[in-house]
């Protein structure tokens, strides 16, 4: 099977923690022994490496200038650079994501970039605090009618989590991207959430 490849944009200082379990689900399945249907690749500025908050030096798999057009979705990891000038440099291929009904997801400040540019307004969504999200995004994001409280929402093809949610930003993209059962979906979820000792 033809896997297609999801995009996840890392810029400098990036939260590792923020996109590790939805990668692994992507690019090995979400359980053992399952279909899989997505193979994950990175994008950023350029193909220079980039370093993680934990200090993971990652080289992206694309740069700015040659993201192909054919990729299944699109996943920014939050970290310290997205109200930086570099940021800016993502939002055309967000906004052509957004256009094309690709699924989309941002996390922790990512879900802040994508309220300072108005693509948060008309959707349910959340963040780091309504607080949190009002004080960063600036005059663009309107959106405070459609926030909610929880630590990851889906409405339609965009997903925003909070950046102690990486399990649940995982569970509700693997939903965006129909990449297995929704049973399957659950039980990772859990399995993940809960361990082999839940107690």
């Amino acid at each position: 099977m033809n896997r297609k490849e999801v995009i996840f944009i890392v810029l400098n200082e990036f939260a590792d923690w923020e996109g590790a379990y939805i990668a692994a689900c992507l690019n090995a399945g979400v359980k053992p022994g399952r279909p899989v249907k997505y193979t994950v690749k990175t994008l950023s500025i350029s193909k220079e490496p980039v370093i993680s908050i934990g200090g993971f030096n990652v080289l992206p798999d694309y740069g700015i200038d040659d993201l192909p057009d054919d990729y299944a979705g699109l996943i920014l990891i939050g970290g310290m650079s997205w109200f930086s000038p570099e940021a800016g440099k993502m939002l055309p291929f967000v906004e052509k994501a957004i256009a094309e009904k690709k699924p989309i997801a941002g996390i922790c400040n990512a879900s802040v970039f994508l309220g300072m540019h108005g693509f948060l307004n008309a959707v349910k969504h959340t963040s780091n605090g309504l607080d949190y999200i009002k004080q960063y995004a600036g005059d663009k994001y309107t959106g405070e009618a459609n926030y909610i409280n929880r630590q990851a929402v889906r409405d339609g093809n965009i997903v925003t989590a909070n950046g102690t949610a990486p399990l649940e930003f995982c569970r509700e993209i693997l939903y965006a991207l129909d990449a297995d059962t929704a049973e399957t979906v659950e039980e990772g979820y859990q399995f993940y959430k809960n361990g082999f000792s839940p107690k």
